[in-house]
């Protein structure tokens, strides 16, 4: 069996990933909070995190593998928009879940086993709450119930920070009713206007924190395999996470692997709207950027270091992509994924050095090796093709194409320079943009493209 290792934020090494039961492998990913479109860093964990679903899946098989993705459809920010907006929350949070999933399923994304919401877990919610007073982790403040920071002895683990730096550096709520300026949130009440349930402390909404906790718990168990998200996540969601399922649960481990992923930067700077480099993934899909040239690009990175988005590596990705669907165009996958590409993936999601290794077998030749290989990775599936197909050539040209790029490389190597400008000059002519790269020219046809103007070349 294929030897995974992950980067555990916990321990802060790369450990070998032994499933708790390797019957019922079980992952939770933070999930967004829908009242707006996902933007361009939103949907890096979602890829990051599918991926190694698609590496679970693939070592454990599909049925063994459970993975959780919750909704947060009750927030402060949801509140806002529904007061700025007029629009009825249910509306808003149905309409935004609506596109996130169309978004993310645009970049190749597969559906985690289960997407739970938020108020569909309120009781599980107050349950937890209940246990944690009664333990003595939490108090009754003012219609709050606050999780008593200084019940936790372990608190700051996961990010590795003594509770004094945290609320040095951190945007810390400052309350009248908190015993700790750390304390935080488990239920809040509700004024008339505001989404609210019943509960033993009244009228209210739960905090942020206590929803991944209660879903998690319900679905997954109290002591599962992976958590995941963004490093933004870290403190305070995940710190707050796991000190409240720890003390509701003493002697189980909630999460044993914790995987973080870096964030996102637009051509070389923090993505802003006040510098104009801020997109939502729909603004790029809109702009005709296809979502499985996103997902090549988030690939190129590996998920614990800054990733940079521009629009070179966008063109060089739709590049390759084209280049490989016309060499498995009526090519049957492979049974299984080249081993090296899967070993890549294994090695803490090293997708650099797996999206090297599918050029290597584009370079081979091996078109249903490659196939298979890219589809593990999420890419070269028939979901994703239309834009290849939309935006270039049809088959019949594009092979032509391939041909007399393939005549003008020899005409190279013979070093008969007339003929291989002539060709070249034959395509440009007719509109197909050529490149020429270190691993041979690629092309695309421009918006003047004449496939007879290819006829009679050769």
């Amino acid at each position: 069996m294929t030897e995974i290792r992950l980067t555990n934020t916990l321990t802060r090494r790369k450990e070998t990933f032994t499933p708790i039961d390797p019957d019922r492998v079980r992952m939770y990913v933070c999930g967004p909070t829908v009242y707006d479109r996902a933007h361009l860093g939103n949907a890096r964990p979602v890829v990051v995190f599918d991926t190694l679903f698609r590496l679970l899946r693939q070592v454990y098989g599909p049925r063994h593998v459970v993975y959780v993705r919750n909704f947060t459809d009750v927030d402060d920010k949801i509140i806002a928009r529904a007061r700025e907006s007029g629009r009825p929350i249910a509306q808003i949070t149905a309409e935004t879940t609506a596109w996130y999933l169309e978004d993310m399923a645009a970049l190749g994304a597969l559906e985690p086993t289960h997407m739970p919401r938020a108020t569909e877990y309120i009781a599980e919610m107050v349950a937890m709450i209940e246990t944690l007073l009664a333990r003595g982790c939490a108090y009754v403040a003012e219609g709050h119930v606050l999780f008593d920071v200084s019940s936790d002895p372990d608190y700051g683990i996961l990010s590795g920070r003594s509770v004094e730096d945290m609320i040095a550096g951190a945007r810390v709520e400052i309350a009248p009713y908190k015993r700790n300026p750390m304390d935080f949130v488990l239920w809040k009440p509700s004024d008339a206007e505001q989404p609210g349930w019943d509960s033993p402390w009244g009228r209210g909404r739960p905090g942020w924190h206590i929803e991944c906790s209660a879903m998690s718990l319900k679905l997954l168990g109290d002591c599962f395999d992976i958590h995941g998200g963004g490093n933004d996540l870290m403190f305070p969601h995940h710190e707050n996470e796991l000190a409240q399922s720890s003390c509701a649960h003493p002697g189980a481990c909630f999460a044993r692997f914790w995987l973080h992923n870096e964030m996102l930067q637009v051509e070389g700077k923090k993505m802003s709207k006040s510098l104009g480099n801020f997109f939502t993934v729909r603004d790029l899909l809109d702009q005709g950027v296809p979502g499985e040239v996103i997902r090549f690009v988030f690939l190129l990175t590996h998920y614990r270091k800054p990733m940079d988005w521009t629009r070179r590596k966008a063109d060089e990705a739709a590049a390759a992509l084209r280049r490989w669907r016309r060499m498995t165009e009526g090519v049957a996958p492979a049974p299984a994924p080249d081993p090296a590409v899967v070993a890549a993936v294994a090695d803490d999601l090293n997708t650099p050095r797996a999206l090297a290794e599918l050029h290597r077998l584009a370079a081979e030749g091996r078109a249903d090796v490659l196939l298979a290989s890219a589809r593990f990775l999420g890419l070269l599936t028939e979901a994703l093709g239309d834009w290849a197909r939309a935006g270039g050539a049809d088959p019949e040209a594009a092979a032509r194409i391939d041909r007399l790029l393939a005549e003008r490389a020899a005409a190279r190597k013979a070093r008969d320079f007339a003929r291989a400008d002539a060709i070249r000059d034959a395509l440009v002519a007719a509109g197909v943009i050529v490149k020429d790269t270190p691993d041979g020219a690629e092309w695309e046809v421009g918006p003047d493209f004449d496939p007879a103007g290819l006829e009679g070349v050769l």
